[in-house]
C-alpha cells in the first residue's frame, strides 16, 4: 500500500488552552470548513472538546472531535468535523484566562510535535494558534515565544548552531507587510543590537521569501531608528552608521532595497488600500517589535497573518494573542486564524 501523500496535510497547534486558541479553531472549521479540509489539530483531545461544546450551535449541538493516531488520519475525516492528533499526556482542561506551567507545557509540546512533523516532511505546513509567553515560561521554555521556539527545532534538526538558521518575523494583511529587524526583546536590547549585518539579513531573508511567494523581484523599504530617519545625525547615527549601508550591501548583491526612510510615513507609503493600485513598496523592513506590528495591527488585527521567514517548513498563525479577558465566552472571532490557513496552503502550494 502506498503512503499517504502529506503534501495536502495541515497541522494546527492548540495554542494556549486556558486561551482563545482553541475556540477559535473549532469556530474556523465552523466557518471555513472547506478552507480547514485536510487540517488536523496538534493538541489535548479533551481540551478541543471543551471547546466544541463551548461552540455549540443554536441546537446544542457540538462539533464532533475525532481523536486520530497519526497526520494522514486526517484525510479520512468528514469535513463536518474536527480532528485532534493527541500530543503528549492528556490534560484536564485548566479554567479560561489563568496562567499556569501545565497549560504552557500542553501549548509547547503541541509546538514543538508540529514542527518536528514539519521538518521529516509528515504535514505541509504549520498553523500556531497563540500560546502565551508566561505560561511557556512557567513550563520551564526558555523562549520568549514561537518564532524563537521553532527557530531552535529547526537548528537542531539540522544540527547545526540557532546562529545558522537566521529567522524573521514578517506581519502581513491585505494592506501591508513588515519584517522585523529584531522580535522579542526590549526596546533597548532592539537598539543595541542594531547592527548593519543585522539589517542585510533581514533584507536577504525577506528579498529570497517575498520573491517566491510573489513570483518577481520585491520592492523593499527600511525604516528608520530615530525621528525622521536621524535628520542627517540630529537625532541619532544609527542611519547613517548601519542602516543606509546596509541599504547599500542589499543593493549591490540585487535587492531592491530603498531607505531609510522616516518611520512615521514609510508605512504609508507601502500600504496598497482596498480597491486601489498596490503600494510603492511590497515590504517594509522596521528596526524593532511595536515599530513595525502597530500599522499592520492597526489596518485590521482580524485578518493579519504572522508568517515566520527563514525556516525550512512554512509556518504561519494569527496576528493576536491568547485574549485571556475574553477566552471562554466564545466571542473571539477566526477571521485572523482562517487568514493564517489559507496563507499557509498558498505558501506550501497546497
Amino acid at each position: 500500500m502506498l503512503a499517504p501523500d502529506p503534501s495536502s496535510i495541515l497541522a494546527i497547534t492548540q495554542g494556549d488552552p486556558a486561551g482563545i486558541g482553541p475556540e477559535i479553531i473549532v469556530r474556523a472549521w465552523q466557518e471555513a470548513p472547506d478552507a480547514l479540509r485536510h487540517c488536523f489539530v496538534a493538541g489535548d483531545v479533551a481540551v478541543m472538546r471543551r471547546a466544541a461544546r463551548l461552540m455549540a450551535g443554536p441546537q446544542g449541538l457540538a462539533w464532533p472531535v475525532a481523536q486520530i493516531e497519526r497526520p494522514a488520519d486526517a484525510l479520512a475525516v468528514p469535513p463536518r468535523c474536527i480532528p485532534v492528533l493527541q500530543v503528549g499526556t492528556s490534560l484536564v482542561p485548566p479554567d479560561y484566562g489563568c496562567i499556569t506551567a501545565e497549560a504552557g507545557r500542553s501549548a509547547g509540546v503541541a509546538v514543538e510535535w508540529a514542527a518536528r512533523a514539519a521538518l521529516r516532511q509528515e504535514i505541509a505546513a504549520m498553523v500556531t494558534a497563540p500560546l502565551h509567553k508566561e505560561a511557556l515560561s512557567a513550563a520551564g521554555y526558555g523562549f520568549p515565544g514561537h518564532t524563537e521556539l521553532l527557530q531552535a527545532e529547526a537548528a537542531a534538526f539540522q544540527g547545526v548552531s540557532i546562529e545558522q538558521v537566521p529567522v524573521r518575523m514578517m506581519l502581513a494583511n491585505d494592506e501591508l507587510r513588515t519584517v522585523l529587524v529584531s522580535i522579542h526583546v526590549s526596546l533597548r536590547e532592539a537598539i543595541d543590537r542594531l547592527s548593519r549585518g543585522g539589517v542585510l539579513q533581514t533584507l536577504r531573508i525577506t528579498h529570497a521569501s517575498l520573491a517566491r511567494m510573489l513570483g518577481r523581484v520585491p520592492r523593499i523599504a527600511v525604516a528608520g531608528l530615530n525621528p525622521h530617519a536621524g535628520e542627517g545625525g540630529l537625532f541619532g547615527r544609527e542611519e547613517i552608521e548601519q542602516i543606509a549601508p546596509a541599504v547599500a550591501d542589499a543593493r549591490a548583491e540585487g535587492i531592491e532595497a530603498f531607505g531609510p526612510f522616516a518611520p512615521d510615513t514609510v508605512f504609508m507609503r507601502a500600504r496598497r488600500r482596498p480597491g486601489q493600485a498596490a503600494g510603492e513598496f511590497d515590504a517594509v523592513i522596521a528596526m524593532y517589535h511595536d515599530q513595525g506590528l502597530i500599522p499592520v495591527k492597526y489596518l485590521g488585527v482580524e485578518t493579519g497573518v504572522n508568517v515566520t521567514l527563514g525556516l525550512p517548513f512554512v509556518r504561519t498563525s494569527p496576528d493576536h494573542g491568547t485574549a485571556f479577558d475574553i477566552a471562554g465566552q466564545g466571542i473571539a472571532k477566526a477571521d485572523s486564524l482562517i487568514a493564517a490557513v489559507r496563507m499557509a496552503r498558498s505558501l506550501a502550494g497546497c
